[in-house]
């Protein structure tokens, strides 16, 4: 959300300098709110497949600074529970590289209000965006070091208090359909950390490693800040693989996989 200043507005007609162009402004406040059918977080649900209702707000400044913050109803993972709440504070500089090229470094903050105990944790990112005509490219790295956090909490009694870390690496491209209001948007992700339950009832790497993907669309409703989206979801996590999980990576409601296949819907607004 951009201020401007009213008055000057009001007086533009009064004097030719206040009918000048405001200049931008040095401090920028954002946000979005959004009802979803399934919190995805790297293809695996944290709501028990079911609906979250999320939002958050970012200060940038023109340097490029920034800071903000993110939240998220959650059921953890299936019939495990865990805590009914995320809330992510970051923080990162972006700074552009010509010829449209963005470098964005920062680090998250992941906590879970109501949770376990040592459930936070920090993980510092890098993305590098830019565009080759319509198709927008984003590549990032997440690399969260070892912390408490992360540690497997579900193999074996004397892992409790145990430091692991993690590393994601993803890749996002999204391009809109010449003459409508559709974006199209397509994810991959890889994932390689400790395999667990983790104390907060999630994990960054529920089975160690695995790769996450996702294609969608956007559709944005003409004249107002409304996004209707749509995205199928899946992992390559499989049965096998996650058996030693059950039942708590499975869903309360029939049993199946917290990280299969799903279609998720999506109302958005920006401000």
């Amino acid at each position: 959300m951009k201020y401007g200043f009213a008055l000057a507005i009001l007086l533009s007609s009064a004097t030719p300098a206040f009918a000048q162009e405001e200049p931008p402004k040095a401090v920028t406040v954002t946000g979005s709110v959004a009802l979803v059918s399934d919190y995805r977080f790297r293809g695996v649900s944290q709501t028990d497949e079911e609906m979250a209702v999320q939002g958050g707000l970012t200060v940038t400044h023109e340097s490029g600074l920034y800071a903000g913050t993110w939240a998220s109803n959650l059921a953890g993972w299936g019939t495990f529970g865990g805590a009914n709440m995320e809330l992510d504070l970051y923080a990162g500089y972006k700074f552009a590289l010509g010829d449209g090229a963005a470098l964005d470094v920062g680090l998250t903050w992941y906590m879970y209000p109501g949770g376990f105990q040592n459930t936070d944790f920090a993980e510092p990112y890098a993305k590098l965006s830019g565009s080759l005509g319509p198709v927008n490219g984003l590549v990032g790295i997440a690399y969260a070091p070892k912390q408490e956090a992360l540690g497997n909490f579900s193999a074996t009694p004397q892992s409790n208090g145990q430091s692991e870390d993690n590393l994601y690496v993803w890749g996002d491209l999204s391009s809109g359909v010449k003459g409508t209001p559709v974006t199209l948007k397509a994810h991959l992700g890889y994932s390689n950390g400790n395999p667990g339950l983790g104390p907060n009832g999630t994990s960054l790497s529920p089975t160690g490693e695995y790769l996450d993907w996702m294609l969608g669309a956007d559709l944005a409703i003409p004249g107002t800040p409304l996004t209707l989206g749509v995205a199928y979801t899946d992992t390559d996590i499989s049965e096998s693989e996650s058996a030693y999980l059950l039942p708590n990576f499975s869903s309360t409601k029939d049993g199946s996989s917290i990280a299969g296949s799903q279609v998720v819907f999506s109302v958005s607004a920006a401000f």
